[in-house]
């Protein structure tokens, strides 16, 4: 089954405002930028995330990237093809 864009991006929002609790989530739908890539021929979708969540106080610019694929990765590849991440603290925000 594939999803709509809007539904590609209400998923990211639900998954990681439940697992994050941020303080602020942007999801940007940014799948026009790349018409005719090899990965949106499928169908999948490019997405931007700004995050800004206190669970990343412990964490290092990795380990906040892989926390967010880990809540993601049942939409990746099929229906994410790319994400571009900005994850900070509240203190970096």
């Amino acid at each position: 089954m594939t999803l709509t864009a809007k539904q590609r991006k209400e998923l990211i929002e639900t998954r990681l405002q439940a697992k994050l609790s941020p303080f602020k989530l942007e999801v940007i739908d940014e799948s026009h930028l790349h018409i005719g890539h090899e990965g949106a021929k499928g169908g999948a979708s490019h997405f931007a995330v700004v995050i800004v969540a206190q669970a990343f106080e412990s964490l290092n610019a990795v380990q906040r990237h892989q926390l967010i694929y880990q809540e993601l990765r049942y939409l990746i590849p099929h229906e994410i093809h790319a994400l571009k991440i900005s994850a900070k603290t509240c203190a970096e925000n």
